[in-house]
């Protein structure tokens, strides 16, 4: 873990990284102290603060593990990987069919050229 400390308008604002095991743990101590709490919110705020992260941040994984474990809707991680991976993909093959496409016009311009000689 790294943190990297900004300094804006005299606020200073902290840009930590956490690993999966930190976020895995934040998001499971939320789960099992919610009954402790009037709101997961509350539980959230009381969380954030302990273990140093914003709670947005938390809150943001919670949602994401709620989605990811069927309780909430939306696009599971893993299926949020899957698309990213099939865009990049796609996106590289439009690639190489704009360069084939080119290929192809040039070396029709050439035999064009060819038969006029």
């Amino acid at each position: 873990m790294y943190c990297l400390l900004i300094i804006t308008d005299g606020v200073m604002k902290t840009n930590k990284r956490y690993s999966p095991i930190e976020r895995e743990r934040a998001v499971r101590l939320v789960f099992d102290q919610q009954h402790q709490h009037s709101s997961q919110w509350s539980t959230i705020e009381s969380i954030a603060s302990k273990i140093g992260c914003t709670p947005e941040s938390l809150r943001r994984w919670v949602r994401q593990t709620e989605t990811d474990q069927g309780k909430r809707s939306g696009i599971s991680s893993t299926d949020r990987d899957r698309l990213k991976e099939l865009e990049r993909e796609n996106r590289e093959l439009k690639q190489a069919n704009e360069i084939l496409r080119k290929a192809a016009a040039f070396f029709a311009q050439a035999e064009l050229g060819r038969r006029v000689k």
